[in-house]
């Protein structure tokens, strides 16, 4: 493929050499003449001096009809403006890398769609997602990186005699704003459907609102599932989009910050997450917190030694389950002895983003879920395609598949059955693997 990156700091960089190594063609743009030198010198790219915000410079990188463009520089205005003008200029995808919150924040604007960008990528949001989906359970927080944070994944364990244990799911009565995405059974994983009854110590994923999928819970579980305490050292961006998806009823957070100033902020965005002015390097402070007490203990602040110090000393006085960020590489080996159930590498996450959007067609992008076999894609609506003939209950899609969530100009929500596709939606489909080029047929335009 043909991919112009825009920006040659330290990620950018980074996935010019991850993309060069699996043969793709890559065009990097930089402003600073030193880093062009040495990334023409280094990697088996082209590199072009200029701004990444000018069409001139733009134009000569080869931005028209390139296949996908990622605007990664340090400064999210210029990433923003970038990414929309190569998606105006002629690329066929566009992605734009945004550290500012207010960028993902749908409720006041919607930068995205304004822009016609395909895809915002933070880095510390994307490692705040690596850290739920390691403390709810492997694969059960894969949809929040593609519903742009406004639906959420639960799984639930069915270990009660609850009302709708052993019914079809078509007779279970859910509301329209909930779906049942999957169900694990003795080691197998299979895309629900509505003839399949969910038994006694199956496992399930709900997808819907936070306060949709709060309000059907009981259909599935009697007993309430125990609460959890989480300790999260860091108010950063990365800190606060964790303790943000994790707060609510199944989770107890903690969130330890050294800075006052930020502890007031986050108090004010943060209702039910108890944020504590600490400094989370000194083990007296751990242990005042009662860290040792916590199911799982989180570091991520901005540098890697603090973080894994902080670790060890969580570790020592009883914290059962510890993770942090790691930005360097060359820490890797040291982490996994000094006790760190998981280390988060910022460059890493973002490379496997970037490697799931190479994809042909309508896919914007593809992602399995752990263990394989099963498919989360996002497709994009183009008119006349087949999805777009009727709703979905009379689509002819095959036997596992569900289509989980529809992205409009207007909202994000759940697909039901009697919803009609639209040109210009953006849809997320659960799909086995063996039966994707089935649905690839249906949004192609060339079917």
């Amino acid at each position: 493929m043909r991919i112009v990156i825009l920006g040659a700091g330290t990620v950018g960089t980074w996935i010019a050499d991850l993309l060069c190594r699996n043969n793709h063609s890559v065009t990097v743009v930089e402003n600073n003449s030193d880093h062009v030198r040495a990334i023409n010198a280094e990697l088996d790219v082209r590199a072009i001096h200029g701004s990444a915000s000018e069409s001139a410079i733009l134009f000569q990188a080869g931005i028209i009809g390139c296949d996908l463009c990622l605007a990664l520089t340090g400064d999210d205005e210029v990433n923003i403006v970038a990414a929309s003008m190569a998606k105006a200029m002629g690329a066929r995808r566009s992605v734009a890398r945004v550290y500012g919150r207010v960028f993902r924040d749908l409720s006041t604007f919607d930068y995205q769609r304004h822009f016609r960008i395909d895809r915002f990528l933070s880095l510390e949001h994307l490692s705040a997602v690596e850290f739920v989906r390691a403390i709810r359970s492997p694969g059960s927080a894969v949809l929040e990186n593609f519903a742009r944070g406004e639906l959420e994944v639960q799984e639930i364990i069915c270990d009660d005699p609850a009302p709708a244990i052993g019914k079809p799911l078509k007779e279970v009565g859910l509301p329209k704003g909930v779906r049942v995405g999957t169900i694990q059974r003795e080691g197998k994983t299979w895309i629900a459907g509505a003839g399949d009854s969910i038994l006694l110590g199956d496992h399930i994923t709900l997808i819907g609102t936070r306060e949709e999928i709060d309000n059907v819970k009981a259909k599935f579980e009697v007993k309430a599932t125990p609460v959890r305490s989480v300790v999260i050292a860091g108010g950063g961006e990365t800190g606060l989009a964790l303790a943000r998806m994790l707060e609510g009823q199944r989770y107890h957070v903690t969130l330890m910050e050294e800075n006052m100033e930020r502890c007031e902020f986050l108090s004010r965005l943060l209702e039910h997450t108890t944020v504590v002015h600490a400094d989370a390097t000194r083990k007296a402070i751990l242990e005042e917190e009662r860290v040792g007490r916590s199911d799982v203990f989180v570091a991520c602040t901005g540098d890697d030694e603090n973080n894994i110090m902080s670790c060890v000393e969580a570790r020592e006085i009883g914290a059962p389950e510890c993770m942090a960020i790691v930005q360097r590489p060359d820490y890797a080996n040291v982490v996994e002895k000094l006790g760190i159930n998981l280390a988060v590498s910022p460059r890493n996450v973002v490379a496997r983003q970037v490697l799931g959007l190479l994809n042909s067609g309508p896919i914007i992008s593809k992602k399995n879920l752990p263990g394989g076999g099963i498919a989360i894609v996002e497709f994009e609506v183009m008119p006349g395609v087949k999805a777009t003939q009727h709703v979905i209950a009379n689509l002819k899609l095959p036997p596992h598949c569900l289509i989980a969530a529809i992205m409009s100009s207007d909202y994000v929500r759940v697909a039901s059955a009697d919803d009609r596709l639209t040109p210009g939606d953006t849809v997320v489909v659960l799909v086995d693997e063996a039966s994707l080029d089935s649905v690839v047929k249906l949004f192609d335009e060339t079917s």
